[in-house]
């Protein structure tokens, strides 16, 4: 026996036992799946042997379908719909046995069996079928389509919003029948409205009405939606609800459980986690219910015979996806029901440009109540200007006017007292000092900003400096920017009404309800609690700083948000009182005060249909590196009646928080140019640009990557452009 055996007898013991220990954690370990087969060999189906695939790239060069062979084994659940695994990228010379094999595993949809290809050359087969459970149909696909092709993005970007991501134990659930329709609902509420119960009516038999529906204040709102969507149910049709957030999604939610009872309706927001929210997913595309109501992501949900689709308070920026090609709800609603011919309501309690426009155009109808009506439910509102404020001793010293602390002082004997004030990040525009109108570009009318360091002004827009700028106005030649901090808000108050118990809501924390008992509440835009009873006051403060930033939209915006808040007042003869501390003068100003945010949009969209600005017109934003700006633009081909704008600087430049949408790098400078057209040309522009993105990429130009980072992000009708 040799020495190393010897050595070996004396430590098998020990050896062994080590052994033992190796395969005990390899057992333990997480072993990585074994990779897909590539069905070397292995016979195809025997009908309709080729399956078409959406890969799952989202890069626009290879925005199309992919031919696969269909394995036989796979034949029986290879159906369109569902989700596979193949191999992408090999290339034609990697070939065996006449089957194409090699390249890495990505994700995909069958959209389509077919008997052949139209590809000459030999397939690669399909790699797995991830679950037999269809959930992409030819309606939701035909949807993602038109949405790519609107916003000039991808096929497969599109369905990744549309489409949650798989959970194997929702999937494995038996989904049970679904319920009975139920009766017509009773107008209720409806009734303060204007062919309100007609409105019912028409949805209850079968009809497809179009509303723009300006809501009464106070917390009717939910209700009245669910009884817009019994009345659908009614007819054996679907309806579709999408809210901008999960707070005021909850209240619908229950409001719908109250008139129909559990388990009629899904609720899709994030907030349910992956598992919950697929399995409600599942019940809708299932059949199981026929209405949904859910946040952004809802706006793609595939409920069966839709018969009215809704969008409630369509100005909030949570209605505008962060994730590329960027759609919003409103315009994804809009499209549906134009295609699926079905009932339409666009709601809030204030009224966007874009609604005004649906009116104008004579698509939608207006759903409002007479003015007996809205007097009867609107809190007074009163104003504290800057002649006040500059006459005020206590508002130099506290920053609370005398008449919002006297309206505190009153509105605490009776309940909670709201506090409205910006959030941190508004940055106010430049205007006449004189009269408030914004300083505009005489080129393009964009607006004006101040150069770093300098007292020259340029253009925000085309970047064109203005030398010599005076109001067209009044002619003045001063301007003023004003930024008001609101960091000492709540301390502040405390100091003034040391016995009241102060309460915030916002970033950091935001409530959901208040009880109606005396506190002063601070809050920011959109984070309001309800307060039980309504409260018996509200106090606007800083009202520049939200109608002085440097936005298109900064007077609707700063409306909706007052509104909003006001709208959880008190009506005035119950005492309810908002003061609002804002220069009279001001439109939004006025109409606050006279209620009235129809005829704000009406002539807001007047004044933009005369300087040509959206949704008049359509615009895009492409924005990037200066390099691969100038390329991409010198490479494409735009309508005849495009302006472009610019380029400016991007004012933070850094990554791009889209999932897929391009843009500088962080660190690199940035810059952005405005492309505007005609209304009729938007599809054409989308088209150009989405043309121009894809030669690029599949050129390889330098910066273009395939996923996360390629130089140049395009959005097409962007939220905010100054």
């Amino acid at each position: 026996m040799s020495r190393e055996n010897e050595e070996g007898g004396a430590g098998g013991a020990e050896g062994a036992e080590q052994l033992a220990l190796i395969r005990e954690s390899v057992r333990g370990a997480k072993v990585p799946r074994a990779k897909p087969r590539t069905w070397r060999g292995a016979a195809l189906a025997k009908e309709l042997p080729v399956a078409r695939v959406l890969v799952d790239k989202g890069v626009l060069h290879l925005d199309r379908y992919f031919d696969y062979a269909v394995p036989e084994e796979l034949d029986a659940v290879a159906q369109p719909g569902v989700r596979v695994r193949v191999r992408f990228g090999a290339g034609a010379r990697n070939v065996r046995e006449g089957r194409r094999e090699g390249g890495g595993l990505i994700d995909g949809f069958v959209v389509e069996r077919r008997a052949e290809s139209d590809y000459s050359g030999p397939l690669a087969a399909l790699a797995q079928v991830v679950s037999p459970e269809p959930v992409l149909d030819s309606g939701l696909l035909d949807l993602a389509r038109a949405v790519a092709d609107r916003y000039a993005g991808s096929l497969a970007d599109v369905l990744q919003l549309a489409i949650p991501p798989r959970h194997a134990r929702a999937e494995a659930r038996r989904s049970p029948a679904p319920p009975a329709p139920p009766r017509p609902p009773e107008p209720g509420s409806w009734r303060r409205y204007g062919h309100g119960p007609e409105f019912l009516e028409a949805l209850a038999s079968g009809g497809a009405p179009r509303a723009v529906w300006t809501a009464l204040p106070g917390p009717q709102w939910a209700e009245e939606i669910a009884r817009a969507v019994q009345a659908t149910l009614a007819s054996g049709r679907g309806a579709l609800v999408v809210i901008p957030t999960g707070r005021p999604a909850a209240r619908v939610d229950a409001a719908l459980t109250e008139l129909l009872g559990e388990g009629q309706h899904a609720l899709l927001t994030a907030d349910a986690g992956q598992e919950r929210r697929y399995q409600e997913w599942l019940s809708v595309r299932r059949g199981t219910v026929r209405a949904v109501v859910g946040t952004r992501a809802a706006m793609f949900a595939p409920v069966r015979d839709l018969g009215l689709v809704v969008v409630w308070d369509d100005g909030d920026s949570n209605h505008s996806d962060d994730n590329a090609p960027f759609p919003h709800v409103r315009e994804v609603l809009e499209l549906r029901a134009s295609r699926d011919k079905c009932g339409f309501l666009l709601g809030g309690w204030s009224c966007t440009v874009e609604a005004a426009q649906l009116v104008e155009s004579g698509w939608a109808a207006p759903l409002v109540a007479d003015r007996e009506q809205v007097r009867g439910a609107a809190p007074l509102v009163r104003t504290v200007g800057d002649g006040d404020l500059a006459r005020d001793e206590a508002a130099r010293a506290a920053r609370l006017p005398t008449l919002a602390w006297r309206v505190a002082r009153e509105g605490l004997k009776h309940g909670p007292v709201l506090v409205q004030v910006p959030r941190r990040g508004y940055v106010p525009r430049l205007a006449c000092e004189r009269c408030r109108e914004p300083a505009r570009c005489r080129r393009c009318a964009g607006p004006l900003e101040a150069q770093d360091g300098g007292s020259a002004l340029r253009c925000g827009w085309c970047g064109v400096e203005e030398a010599q700028w005076h109001c067209e106005s009044c002619g003045a030649f001063r301007l003023r920017a004003q930024v008001v901090g609101a960091r000492r808000t709540a301390e502040e108050l405390g100091r003034a009404f040391p016995a009241v118990p102060v309460r915030t809501s916002g970033r950091e924390q935001v409530l959901d309800t208040v009880p109606g008992t005396p506190a002063l509440v601070v809050s920011t835009p959109g984070a309001e609690p309800v307060a039980d009873g309504g409260y018996a006051a509200a106090l606007l403060l800083d009202g520049w700083a939200m109608l002085g930033r440097p936005d298109l939209r900064a007077g609707e915006d700063a409306l909706r948000r007052w509104i909003a808040a006001s709208s959880l007042v008190r009506p005035q003869g119950a005492g309810g009182t908002v003061v609002v501390v804002a220069e009279p003068t001001l439109r939004p100003v006025q109409a606050l005060v006279r209620w009235d945010p129809v005829g704000h949009a009406v002539r807001e969209l007047a004044e933009r249909a005369e300087l040509g600005f959206p949704p008049v017109s359509r615009m895009a934003a492409v924005s990037g590196t200066p390099e691969a700006l100038t390329e991409f633009l010198s490479g494409a081909e735009l309508p005849g009646d495009a302006v472009v704008l610019g380029p400016v600087p991007v004012r933070e430049a850094g990554p791009v928080p889209a999932r897929r949408g391009g843009g500088a790098g962080a660190g690199e400078r940035a810059e952005r140019v405005l492309i505007r057209v005609p209304p009729g040309s938007g599809f054409a522009l989308a088209a150009a640009l989405k043309a121009a993105q894809a030669a690029r990429m599949a050129r390889g130009a330098k910066g273009a990557k395939e996923s996360g980072g390629e130089a140049v992000r395009i959005r097409v009708d962007p939220p905010d452009i100054g």
